[in-house]
């Protein structure tokens, strides 16, 4: 190659690279998550919670905080490998123990919540934005559980009352659903642990969630409702979601849901299920993390479309 057309090549990639240094970095920082439904308190508490954000406990949250929480999807740990128990401190187990999202471990009774049923199969959104291979382990508080005291270890089962294991990422979430404790009424916090086995990183999240107060409300169904009774459209826009009337997309594949026997719960009677392993189908509409990574691969594209052009066009020359 002439030393004019390798100097005018090395010029355009010069021009192009730094053009495409900002969409090779960008995906990988949002590669993270958080559940939307039941909604967490770090996603009710974020610039995407919508009217909860607005809610005293969150307000609450963001002065004990002293920044926003911007970062939903990033409350996370290393290194921790199934130790949650000696790694996250009693009292800050919202916050998985980062100061950062400090303002979400307050004992507070009216913290957004979404209203449940006893025994009631639950459907479970968690949005992310690139898949991870990993387990999900879901934790009721124990029945008594007092909300104006700090969340501790001991509210908790020592055991699970349910795990996902290796459900699939569909539309930027992982769906799943799961068979609540029949034992527990008022108020109470669904404790998320998502342990990644791709990444040394675990995920912690608190949801806020209520269960009728007397029988003759247990026996409506439940799961999913917001606690303020919004209606249907106003919870999509809360999870990030829009209704663009296309059809869903096919079934993901179904997730293997274990339900495991918590110390404190009975196990459910032959007519109970333990879980109900069903992913649910997606929304043709994609959650809102994922998009900048759908615009940023478009893109891509066009800047190396238009760099391919330029090198071509100097070698001629």
């Amino acid at each position: 190659m002439p030393r004019t057309t390798a100097h005018r090549t090395a010029l355009a990639a010069a021009l192009v690279t730094p053009l495409l240094l900002p969409l090779w970095t960008a995906g990988p920082a949002r590669a993270h998550g958080a559940p939307t439904d039941p909604v967490s308190r770090v996603v009710a508490c974020s610039p995407e919670g919508g009217a909860r954000a607005g809610s005293a406990a969150c307000r609450a949250a963001l002065a004990a905080n002293g920044a926003p929480f911007t970062a939903w999807d990033n409350l996370r740990v290393a290194d921790v490998a199934g130790r949650d128990r000696q790694r996250i401190p009693d009292g800050r187990l919202c916050s998985g123990g980062l100061p950062a999202y400090r303002g979400l471990d307050l004992a507070r009774a009216d913290w957004p919540a979404t209203r449940v049923g006893r025994g009631a199969a639950l459907p479970m959104t968690y949005v992310s934005t690139i898949p991870h291979t990993g387990t999900f382990r879901m934790y009721l508080t124990k029945p008594g559980y007092d909300p104006a005291k700090p969340l501790t270890w001991s509210d908790l089962p020592e055991r699970p009352f349910a795990e996902v294991a290796e459900p699939a990422l569909t539309d930027g979430a992982y769906r799943f659903r799961v068979t609540l404790p029949a034992d527990r009424s008022g108020r109470h916090v669904l404790y998320t642990v998502w342990q990644n086995s791709s990444t040394p990183d675990t995920y912690y999240s608190c949801s806020d969630v209520v269960f009728p107060e007397n029988a003759k409300a247990a026996g409506k169904p439940g799961g999913g409702k917001p606690e303020s009774g919004e209606p249907e459209a106003a919870e999509r826009r809360e999870a990030g979601k829009t209704d663009t009337g296309k059809p869903s997309a096919p079934p993901a594949p179904r997730p293997r849901v274990t339900a495991t026997a918590a110390a404190s719960t009975p196990a459910p009677s032959a007519s109970e299920p333990a879980s109900t392993p069903a992913a649910r189908t997606a929304s043709a509409a994609s959650s809102g993390p994922s998009a900048p990574l759908l615009a940023g691969g478009a893109l891509g594209v066009l800047v190396l479309t238009g760099a391919a052009a330029l090198a071509l066009r100097l070698r001629r020359r």
